[in-house]
């Protein structure tokens, strides 16, 4: 366990001081070299040491060889040129021959693994050709001989060794970037759905509260203004108040349940509000004082939940600011009509035009909200004042839902 452990503390030591390592390998060449020219491979009983020994131009050439590949990392084709010179010079001039072409080998690795394929291709084909061609035509050796084929053959497998490593370095950096990129993705989706959800939360609990405590501040308004007098209709609108505050605990209830943990106790099972509920969505309006006249045309149609939900908030949002801004003598006209494939909603009142119209150039969130909700599902929603007095809200929605809105059908 401990001796790959040291191999890679080694390996990140060498990267920390490429010089270093680059110094240490030009010295350790020089000394195979060296070592190289002592050895004879032709004589009588095979590889013979010590038989021979390189003379003073030898000597310089390695010398020179092995300095050279101390700058292989910042100018390999120069290191390559240099090493690829004191080689051919040393193959015409060497009697006996010095090894000095093993510097040569080293540099065109350095060279495939730093630059792309054609460059290796054509680098390496130009160097083998000089080397062997030099060693095999003005060497004092014959052309046949082992040391011209070695040359062939070392500087072949330097260049596909060099280049193996540049492609392998360039396939793990594709993958570590591709990792990167694909954490990069996540974390933004998951930045992207969490800014959805908080601003669908965000609506629900406005549409939440608006409407229900509009009723409440109505109801208790009338409590008050009648609770001396009239006794039995303060408790009636306590009553009204008391039940608009239990549904508004409700709907809080379910709308913040879907923040709880996966360990929390269950949320609320209820399914979310549709135009199924219209009656007696009117009907907490009209106990709070406002005159709401219904008028449908879409019995028998089905809607997805995301749609029957959008409806259903979009006239609730309308009511309420009938109810806030026209006053409690307004009347209000909802009507749902099947068209097509479409399903429209028009929200009239006959308030004053001026006074309901400021929610739309105010600082609430309702109308943003409607459109926001319509927007989503593929709809269109047109808000404005009407001709002589009030105010008017018109939403279109398919019947189909195009958008799945997150959490819109919990």
């Amino acid at each position: 366990m401990s001796t790959p452990r040291t191999l890679v503390r080694a390996r990140c030591r060498l990267k920390a001081h490429p010089a270093a390592f680059d110094a240490a390998l030009a010295a350790g060449v020089l000394v195979c070299m060296v070592a190289g020219s002592f050895v004879d491979p032709h004589g009588e009983n095979g590889v013979t040491w010590g038989v021979r020994s390189p003379d003073p131009l030898s000597l310089l050439l390695m010398a020179i060889g092995a300095a050279a590949l101390v700058l292989r990392r910042r100018a390999p084709m120069r290191v390559l040129l240099v090493t690829g010179t004191v080689s051919v010079v040393e193959c015409v001039t060497g009697d006996p021959r010095a090894p000095v072409a093993m510097s040569a080998v080293i540099a065109l690795y350095t060279v495939a693994s730093t630059t792309d394929r054609p460059t290796t291709w054509r680098v390496g084909l130009l160097t083998m050709t000089v080397l062997t061609g030099a060693a095999m035509l003005a060497g004092p050796l014959p052309w046949y001989a082992q040391e011209n084929v070695g040359i062939f053959a070392w500087t072949g497998m330097a260049a596909a060794a060099g280049d193996a490593v540049r492609s392998r370095r360039a396939f793990v950096h594709a993958i570590r970037e591709r990792a990167e990129r694909a954490e990069r993705t996540r974390e933004e989706e998951a930045r992207r759905r969490v800014a959805e959800e908080r601003l669908r939360i965000a609506r629900d609990l406005h549409d939440v509260v608006a409407h229900h405590i509009a009723l409440v501040n109505v109801q208790a308004g009338v409590a008050a203004h009648v609770m001396d007098k009239r006794p039995d209709q303060a408790k009636e609108a306590l009553a009204h108040v008391r039940a608009a505050s239990r549904s508004a605990l409700d709907e809080l209830r379910a709308t913040v349940g879907l923040l709880r943990q996966s360990g929390d106790p269950a949320a609320p099972t209820e399914p979310a509000p549709g135009l199924d509920r219209l009656d007696e969505l009117a009907a907490t309006f009209r106990n709070a004082g406002l005159h709401v006249l219904l008028a449908r045309t879409d019995q028998g149609t089905t809607l997805p939940a995301a749609v029957g939900l959008a409806a259903y908030r979009v006239i609730q949002e309308a009511l309420t600011n009938v109810q806030k801004h026209a006053g409690s003598g307004a009347k209000a006209e909802v009507s749902v009509v099947r068209v097509g494939p479409r399903i429209e909603i028009t929200v009239l009142d006959d308030g004053p035009g001026a006074d309901t119209a400021a929610p739309a150039s105010g600082g609430g969130h309702g109308l943003l909200g409607m459109r926001e909700r319509v927007t989503a599902l593929g709809g269109t929603l047109t808000t404005g004042p009407r001709y002589g007095g009030g105010f008017r809200v018109h939403a279109i929605l398919p019947v189909e839902s195009r958008t799945s809105v997150p959490g819109e059908t919990a």
